[in-house]
């Protein structure tokens, strides 16, 4: 079995990235990266493919008791994702899922403006954008900011990850027009197993590469 590659980091994975879309010749208008950790990959592809870099939010909405287990997420505008096999098994009910989807709503809502500062909102109307995140293991951030995507006008999203399990990427392709990725390996773990340096990204790391 062949064995996936690592990355050296967030930067290196993120001109991976963006050599494979411009190989595939996808002519994109706007990168969106997911903060903290897309910022650094986000950067990479928007200047190699010579577009805009903006970012697109959602939080988890964890599981009672669990905050770490994510039973759906939802996106800075409120738009949701929940995944219904994990929120059966959690004894969660729709109380406790809307209360936290308001309150993760308000959150994911208040990083956006933090980190836009007094830049609105891009106008996607017509635009072919590209999501660029670290890796996805359930993917269920990443398809809360496809949900969101899906509510405006752009004409084509195309998702852009180094690396996540076969079955996820399987998934995500139905929600968005394209997914790229570089690597789908069978014995998936988790996202940071793909790099050699992992470390969090802060805030303030993040938006000097919003800034640049």
């Amino acid at each position: 079995m062949a064995t996936s590659r690592r990355f050296t980091d967030r930067t290196e994975a993120g001109e991976q990235l963006a050599e494979a879309l411009l190989e595939r010749e996808i002519d994109a208008d706007i990168a969106l990266a997911i903060p903290r950790g897309g910022l650094p990959l986000g950067r990479a592809v928007a200047d190699a493919l010579e577009v805009s870099l903006d970012i697109v939010v959602a939080k988890k909405i964890g599981a009672p008791g669990n905050p770490e287990y994510a039973i759906g997420a939802v996106a800075s505008d409120g738009s949701v994702w929940r995944n219904e096999a994990a929120f059966r098994g959690t004894g969660a009910d729709e109380e406790y899922f809307e209360r936290q989807r308001e309150v993760e709503a308000e959150n994911a809502r208040q990083k956006a403006e933090r980190y836009r500062g007094d830049r609105s909102e891009p106008d996607l109307a017509g635009k072919t954008v590209v999501v660029v995140d670290d890796g996805v293991a359930t993917g269920s951030t990443v398809r809360a900011c496809l949900e969101k995507l899906q509510g405006t006008d752009a004409d084509r999203i195309v998702l852009a990850v180094p690396v996540g399990p076969p079955d996820t990427i399987d998934e995500l392709e139905a929600e968005a027009d394209e997914v790229v990725c570089l690597e789908t390996p069978a014995g998936f773990r988790g996202v940071g197993q793909f790099y050699e340096n992992f470390q969090q990204v802060s805030d303030e790391e993040a938006m000097a590469y919003l800034d640049r």
